[in-house]
Formats: structure tokens, sequence, C-alpha cells
């Protein structure tokens, strides 16, 4: 499968997709996924990683977050929760061999109406699926702790999510979140949306402009096209090795 490459920009909102190697359900066991969450909280406590939603499945992963801090965050905190989970399960079950398919791929989102569209993507994944009926009843994602913010254990930054949504109190947030998640699963699309886990970016034309002069003469060839509600900066899709070759970096400024 073809996917975008990679590129760095810094102060930017990052929706990062991860798949399991050949696509196995590597990740069908509950505490597979229980401890994939736990080392994102690690990850979290450990790198300071900002985490706006998450959502683990059989075969792949979603992760939100922002990039505020040393570019160096996002790189160390996937590759902790990747290789843990990795090392983990191929030690219980006396595997050898990849657990990942490849290095994350990771999609620029604008702040505010495009990132909650990203939210609710995520939200509903298992129930495109056709897991669950409704994104409440699978426990290996975000949504339930978005709509009812813990007190311990915490792994989403409430505040950053509310602020960056563009709302000023955490409570009109998780009443539009519900909304837009409501909304969506009276018409919902089984389908893959490929612009949240292809794309270089999405967000309005403005946005999808700033990202590829920030890209510099890297944006040589990336054309912006529009999508549902949205534009996205695109790229040639080129052959699977070709993309993910040893010279690829996972969200680095080189």
């Amino acid at each position: 499968m073809a996917r975008a490459k990679r590129h760095y920009v810094p102060d930017q909102i990052w929706h990062i997709t991860q798949r399991c190697h050949k696509r196995e359900f590597l990740l069908k066991f509950k505490q597979d996924r229980h401890r994939w969450i736990q080392w994102l909280f690690e990850a979290k406590r450990r790198f300071g990683l900002v985490v706006l939603n998450y959502a683990v499945t059989s075969n792949h992963i979603h992760l939100i977050v922002k990039d505020d801090s040393d570019h160096r965050t996002i790189p160390q905190a996937v590759g902790l929760i990747a290789g843990r989970t990795a090392q983990e399960y191929n030690r219980r079950k006396h595997r050898k061999g990849a657990f990942w398919e490849d290095r994350y791929h990771s999609t620029a989102v604008e702040t505010g109406e495009h990132l909650l569209r990203c939210l609710v993507y995520i939200d509903l994944n298992m129930v495109r699926a056709g897991v669950v009926d409704h994104p409440s009843k699978w426990p290996y994602g975000g949504y339930n702790e978005i709509q009812k913010p813990r007190r311990k254990n915490i792994i989403i930054a409430y505040q950053r999510l509310r602020e960056l949504a563009g709302f000023k109190d955490y409570g009109t947030f998780a009443s539009a979140h519900l909304k837009w998640v409501q909304s969506a699963l009276k018409d919902i699309d089984a389908k893959r949306a490929s612009r949240w886990t292809e794309s270089i970016a999405v967000g309005s034309r403005p946005f999808i402009e700033r990202i590829k002069n920030a890209m510099g003469a890297m944006a040589k060839g990336r054309s912006i096209q529009p999508t549902e509600g949205a534009f996205e900066l695109r790229e040639e899709q080129s052959a699977y090795n070709s993309i993910f070759d040893p010279k690829n970096r996972d969200i680095d400024p080189n």
C-alpha cells in the first residue's frame, strides 16, 4: 500500500497512524490493547506528550498529538509505545519478527473544526468496522475519557484539546463533540477517509498553503486538493518500499 511521506513542520497537531505487520491482528487480545494504552500513558509522563485522542483496534492504532515542545518528543514517545508493545507481545508468544508494518505516518491537522472532524473520525473507527454501534462501547479509545474527564491516570490533555478545538470552556466543547458524533452516526460511511491517513496535511486552504510554504523545497510536486469540507496537501503516491526506506525519518526536521 502506498502512503504519503512524513514531513516535519513545527508546532502542529498530528494525526498518527500505524498498522501491524502485514495487517495481521496482532492487537486482537485485550491485554495487548491495554498495554499499548498503558505505554501511551507512560510516554505522556516521561516525554510530556500532549495527547488529544487515540484509538487502538485489532490491527492498527490512531493517535492525535500536539507538537509544542522538543521536536524529538513525538518520535521518542511513539518509539517507546510501539517498541515496548511489540517486545511484550513477541516475548509472551515466543514470536520473532516485525510487529508493525512500518514506521508511523503523520498528517498535520488544522485547529478548530478540522480537529473536531478528525476526532470524530477516530472515535467512529470501530463503528465503521461493525464491531460496536457506538464509540462509548469501545474501551480502547479516547472517546469516553473526552466525554467524562478522569481525575487520575489522565491521558487526554483536556484543556489543550478544548483550546485547540476553539471553545471557551470544556463543557461546551464536550457537548459539541458529542453532537458531532451523534450526527456522524446517523450517516456513517464505512469507507476509510484517506485524507486523514495518507495526506501530508488537512485543513482550510490558507492552512494548507502555510504548510506547503513551510516545507520549502520539500513541497515540490505536492498538490493542494479539495476534499470533503476542507483541503488536503497530497503527493504522488510511490511504491511502498520507496516511501519507507531507511532514509525516511519520523517527524524529523531534517
